[in-house]
């Protein structure tokens, strides 16, 4: 259970309105207007500016979620899955439903748990280093404000059909060194999240049908550890 306190505490405590150009052409009676050139490409400052108007938008968050995180020294994987919500401003709930862990916050203290290891760990939200990485989802943050951004060739990174940004944190943080945002480029939605940390190891989120703005159950981001639980606070 390494992987998740590495992650999680650590992580947790991540079309430019192309000018349209009419040119005259030579007729034999009169001027034809040629078509409207096609809408130039988006540059990450406003494919940015589309997703932060989207997510300021959204109020709650509701997806399945694929984590697949790779430790390039040893070259190996470790997959999990689950479920998250979250809710402005600063909610989160994460279900794994691999190994039974959660990682939730109130918006006041974030706690995470670890089934295996049967520990938690528990944090004030405002002493965390809860990443920009996901700030947004929650209401709390700004990607233009929070990061660096470039615009990568989505072809080549196997994502065509959306846009891909890269993202240098403008203040360091332990949890990544460069973090890609994957977006859906009709709906301007986040569809993946790759953190990269200064050893080159990867932390891969990919959201599954994805819904927002709808009710969250009661209870969602409360959390009580199973008794013998070991409570570790920092």
């Amino acid at each position: 259970m390494h992987t998740i306190k590495r992650n999680w505490f650590v992580f947790a405590m991540t079309v430019a309105l192309g000018a349209t150009v009419g040119v005259s052409a030579p007729a034999p009676a009169a001027a034809q207007t040629a078509k409207p050139a096609p809408a130039k490409a988006p540059r990450a400052k406003e494919i940015a500016e589309r997703v932060q108007a989207f997510y300021d938008k959204t109020k709650t968050f509701n997806a399945g979620f694929k984590q697949r995180y790779w430790i390039k020294k040893y070259n190996k994987h470790k997959n999990s899955h689950g479920q998250v919500v979250f809710e402005k401003p600063g909610k989160m709930s994460w279900r794994y439903k691999n190994n039974g862990n959660r990682v939730v916050s109130d918006g006041k203290k974030i706690k995470v748990y670890e089934a295996e290891e049967k520990q938690m760990y528990e944090q004030e939200m405002g002493n965390s280093q809860y990443p920009a990485a996901l700030a947004f989802l929650t209401g709390t943050g700004s990607l233009r404000k929070e990061f660096r951004l470039r615009k990568l060739d989505a072809k080549r990174m196997k994502f065509e059909g959306g846009y891909v940004l890269l993202g240098t944190p403008r203040k360091a943080t332990p949890a990544y060194n460069k973090v890609l945002f994957y977006i859906d480029a009709k709906t301007s939605q986040v569809r993946r999240v790759m953190l990269i940390d200064a050893e080159g190891n990867r932390n891969t989120f990919d959201f599954v049908s994805p819904s927002v703005n709808k009710p969250v159950a009661k209870g969602e981001f409360e959390f009580t550890p199973p008794p013998g639980t070991k409570v570790i606070k920092p």
